[in-house]
């Protein structure tokens, strides 16, 4: 039996824009490396929402995760004096220095096999996302000419890079007491549904279908509850709310295992949303050309959804013309249905971690 392959060093870098779900993705990987037995260090230009995504780490209190503060604004800050990695990840294309590629990601690693430069790109079910993964990007000109990035795609597919899920989170959600945790919360006889969003025209008009006349909405904090604020015409009368603080993120994953319905946006959370199997909206991140309009339709088409679930979908994303029809608790109930089937066919798959440590492994020799 051949012997597993030994531990990598693997610098992750991140740039925080103006969301929390580029500091969700990179923190989920960089823990799951950890996990793994990798050595990872987490290089971010702004570890804020870290205080209270993952409570200590900055701390350096999670096991084989180091945070280091990304001078990213800075051209012309020096690189560190370091030790080399092994794997350098720029998450979502977020363009690490020359000299920093030069200083910490040498040609061959000190075990004579060659680094691996990696850029984790943005999650998509568009058909171009399989053929684009796993291909080469070599550097033409400048001081790293000859080197060469390689594109890593996650996907719902197995031709793409997968999506991450703990090796241990079906374990978890077993010993989940959804009605336990609903009781801490206080006493609520209707449906429970949690609000992570934007700011999606069409709230007002869910906050009033059938099917949530009774609901407990959990509306987490930030953009979502100045929404929620916003919101006219007011909650159905027999409807609750209740804005809830940011928590860690085992604490959201329990939120979305706990809820009949979950409003999520972005990237991290629709894939959590996904492995909870509940019934969800998805609010992707707006763009002015409405090019996210087009993400939304391939993931429709992965989906497998009912009717009026897509109609909801494309709603809550502001496609015009859309016209969704009244959500009822038996359509509801069909949501949930179909999200636990999308969830089984994941389920089958590799997660991302699997695939993306045979593909380093793999451009090392090591496999």
């Amino acid at each position: 039996m051949n012997a597993a392959p030994p531990p990598l060093t693997w610098d992750v870098f991140c740039h925080v824009i103006d969301n929390w779900g580029d500091v969700g993705v990179c923190w989920r990987l960089c823990q799951q490396l950890a996990t793994a037995g990798q050595r990872v260090r987490l290089w971010i230009d702004d570890a804020a929402a870290l205080d209270w995504m993952a409570p200590g780490a900055r701390a350096g209190h999670v096991p084989g995760v180091q945070i280091h503060p990304w001078p990213r604004g800075r051209a012309d800050c020096p690189p560190p004096s370091l030790p080399p990695a092994d794997v350098l990840v720029e998450a979502f294309g977020c363009h690490v220095p020359d000299a920093w590629v030069a200083a910490l990601l040498p040609p061959v690693g000190r075990d004579g096999r060659p680094t691996v430069w990696l850029n984790l790109e943005y999650l998509s079910a568009e058909p171009w996302v399989a053929r684009s993964h796993g291909l080469p990007s070599p550097v033409l000109s400048g001081p790293l000419a000859g080197r060469t990035k390689w594109f890593f795609f996650p996907g719902f597919t197995p031709d793409t890079g997968g999506l991450l899920r703990e090796a241990d989170l079906a374990q978890h959600q077993a010993r989940f007491d959804a009605q336990t945790w609903r009781a801490a919360l206080g006493p609520h006889a209707g449906p429970w549904v949690s609000l992570f969003c934007y700011e999606p025209g069409a709230l007002p008009r869910l906050v009033v279908q059938p099917a949530l006349a009774t609901a407990q909405w959990l509306v987490a904090a930030g953009r979502s509850a100045a929404a929620w604020a916003a919101l006219a015409p007011p909650l159905p009368s027999r409807a609750a709310a209740r804005v809830l603080e940011n928590v860690p993120q085992p604490g959201f994953d329990e939120r979305l295992w706990a809820c009949d319905l979950n409003l999520v946006r972005g990237e991290d959370s629709l894939v959590r949303a996904l492995w909870a199997g509940r019934a969800f909206l998805w609010q992707l991140y707006p763009q002015d050309d409405g090019a996210h309009h087009d993400k939304l339709e391939a993931f429709l088409a992965w989906l497998d959804a009912p009717a009026d679930w897509q109609a909801w979908l494309r709603a809550w994303n502001g496609v015009p013309g859309v016209d969704p029809p009244a959500l009822t608790t038996e359509r509801l109930a069909q949501w949930q249905a179909a999200a636990r089937a999308a969830r089984d066919r994941l389920w089958t798959q590799d997660d991302l971690l699997t695939r993306l440590l045979a593909f380093v492994y793999g451009r090392r020799g090591t496999m």
